[in-house]
């Protein structure tokens, strides 16, 4: 990482500063961790105290928290969103050289960029379409007829099953598997019945998917990721889910099929979606609840229940086991007349 003086952030990145303009950074950290030097941030009110103790050469924070620390500042509106394109800024992802490397195997009729890197050991089958400057990290796997548009990057051990399309600039995490069948069975007296799976998955630009997610392609139309959607690690996409742009998910939650998810909408971990249900734009859905029914207004909903001392737990599942008799004694009060 390159020297950057307070001022040449400020200029880049629309930013005041309260102190020593030409304080040059080496390094970010935190503020727990940095030393004289380091470019620091408070987003959080709850670290406000270590502010009283950090070593930072200079803190990124709001205005409102400017006068709780004493050295260099830059000064945002939105610390956390300076933070992140100072970051992004200074550390950049090293681009890969171009090229196919010798273990490589490529089947025929493939189109690929020479501006492409395909690493060790990839497997890409017949037809496939490879853009300017993708990525194609150790060990993944394309099956025929992927499509992977300008600027995809996939870490490493990705699958991608036959016909599915991922568009520009696409970050996929190392045992990402897209395009797997999706869960279709029909059962027939005493057995199942597989269903074939021919639809694919398409995912729109500048999409993220986080390590060892799964992502099933359709049944018979295509399951659909729009623009920017961002998926943490170890998510479950079932087949023909259809999820809006700009719609984040945190890691461990899980989508049953033909779901339909918003434009803008924000759900936190371990939540489970049930199937064939219509989430409008702008939901926010808290950690460890449980949809099974429709959301049509934009807001607030959870059903997870937080941690609580075990033995005021154990007095709540006592009372909860209760309800029903207290429910029924109710109701007998209720009738006698007054």
């Amino acid at each position: 990482m390159s020297l950057r003086t307070l001022q040449q952030l400020a200029d880049q990145f629309a930013l005041e500063i309260d102190g020593d303009p030409d304080y040059e950074i080496g390094s970010l950290s935190t503020l727990a961790s940095a030393g004289p030097g380091a470019l620091s941030f408070l987003a959080n009110p709850h670290y406000l105290d270590h502010l009283n103790s950090t070593q930072a050469g200079a803190v990124l924070l709001s205005a409102n928290h400017a006068d709780r620390f004493s050295g260099n500042k830059l000064i945002s509106p939105d610390p956390y969103l300076s933070w992140a394109k100072i970051a992004n800024d200074l550390h950049p992802v090293i681009q890969a050289a171009p090229g196919i490397h010798p273990t490589a195997s490529v089947a025929a009729n493939c189109k690929i960029h020479p501006t492409a890197s395909i690493a060790a050991q990839v497997s890409i089958g017949a037809d496939c379409t490879i853009g300017e400057r993708v990525s194609i990290g150790p060990g993944c796997v394309l099956e025929h007829g992927v499509t992977l548009a300008d600027d995809a990057r996939l870490v490493a051990r990705v699958f991608i099953g036959h016909g599915c399309n991922i568009d520009k600039r696409v970050l996929i995490h190392p045992g990402v598997v897209i395009g797997a069948d999706g869960f279709g069975l029909a059962f027939e007296h005493d057995h199942w019945i597989k269903v074939p799976q021919i639809g694919r998955v398409v995912i729109g630009p500048d999409c993220e998917i986080g390590a060892n997610t799964t992502i099933d392609r359709g049944a018979i139309d295509d399951t659909v990721l729009e623009q920017d959607v961002r998926l943490d690690n170890q998510v479950q996409i079932a087949h023909n889910v259809h999820i809006g742009a700009h719609t984040a998910i945190a890691g461990c939650c899980g989508v049953a099929g033909s779901t339909r998810i918003g434009r803008y909408c924000m759900i936190a971990g371990a939540s489970g979606i049930g199937g064939h249900l219509e989430i409008t734009d702008k939901v926010v859905i808290t950690a460890m609840s449980t949809v099974l029914e429709s959301i049509h207004e934009p807001g607030h909903y959870g059903s997870g229940i937080p941690a609580r001392p075990q033995r005021q737990w154990q007095r709540l599942l006592v009372r909860l086991g209760q309800l029903e008799q207290w429910s029924a004694r109710l109701r007998k009060v209720e009738k006698k007349p007054s």
